[in-house]
């Protein structure tokens, strides 16, 4: 495959994918650290891991204390009827156990206070070099033992085919609000991925949303590519206490295995996204995805 290419509607298209025949790995055409050291909290050999591995992990980033509010609104939450039945929650597809929330920035006051904390959209801002709005919030539930597993996968590619993001210019925060152990489906990635762009087969359905964010099966990496790339990069769990905090890159691959322990793994997830990088029509040829999974509206920037 060439690129970039021109899609239908006339878009460059710099990262095409699912629409080859044949998957291949392309490489990635923009920045990693857009930001210097002087611009934040991270300091310079903390930007530098970032733009080797492609995350960041920040143990004991929030106390016991500051995160137990946050905590108990994720129980309420999971254990109101008409949270459940929202159109921002997803089910897991064969327990029936809550998956998701989204968009927990805009229609929870709790858990907004977390989504913009100044320390967070501090360190956002540095990565990606100036104001950010937040393109996605969400809460992951992992229950024990029924909390499914999300298979690997780059955020970009689907953010790029079916939101249009155009640019590599995006991070997600993860708060982790129980322990994140090695047995209860933790976080797993792949280091130095993300300088890498899967590009996958297989078109993408209409609505295909629907689906996919109970189990994905269009934007999955083949595992031939997936093996080049573990044989470089090898697998870390970025494990950590509860208030532990990891940013990891747009494009970086990864995923987690089921937790069939009896402990749960409850995270919140933020999508930072730079006001230069605002969504344009899905590369992908199909409407966009609903605003409460990737923002299309308010690009105000958070923290200013």
């Amino acid at each position: 495959m060439t690129y970039p290419i021109q899609t239908a509607t006339g878009q460059t298209d710099r990262y095409p994918s699912r629409i080859g025949s044949e998957p291949s790995v392309l490489e990635r055409q923009d920045p990693i650290v857009y930001g210097r050291a002087e611009d934040g909290p991270l300091d310079s050999a903390r930007l530098t891991l970032y733009e080797k591995e492609g995350f960041l992990s920040l143990e004991s980033f929030f106390s016991t204390d500051e995160i137990q509010a946050y905590l108990d609104e994720l129980a309420r939450l999971r254990d109101s009827r008409s949270e459940c039945r929202a159109p921002e929650a997803i089910i897991e597809p064969d327990s029936g156990e809550l998956r998701s929330i989204f968009a927990i920035h805009k229609h929870n006051a709790v858990l907004r206070r977390l989504c913009m904390h100044p320390r967070l959209v501090a360190i956002a801002r540095q990565l990606l070099g100036g104001p950010v709005y937040i393109h996605q919030s969400r809460i992951n539930y992992k229950s024990g033992f029924r909390g499914r597993e999300f298979y690997w996968h780059s955020d970009f590619e689907t953010w790029h085919v079916e939101d249009g993001l155009p640019a590599m210019r995006t991070l997600s925060c993860s708060v982790s609000l129980t322990p994140n152990t090695e047995h209860n489906g933790p976080l797993m990635v792949i280091p130095g991925s993300h300088r890498k762009y899967v590009a996958c087969v297989g078109e993408t359905p209409e609505a295909h949303y629907v689906a996919s964010l109970r189990r994905q099966e269009y934007g999955v990496p083949d595992e031939d590519s997936l093996g080049r790339l573990v044989a470089e990069g090898g697998i870390v769990a970025p494990k950590g206490s509860a208030g532990s905090v990891t940013f990891f890159d747009c494009n970086l691959m990864h995923g987690s295995n089921s937790n069939i322990t009896p402990l749960p793994r409850s995270n919140v997830f933020i999508v930072f996204n730079s006001v230069d990088n605002r969504p344009q029509a899905p590369f992908c040829g199909l409407p966009p995805r609903p605003p409460f999974i990737a923002e299309r509206e308010d690009f105000r920037p958070v923290g200013d």
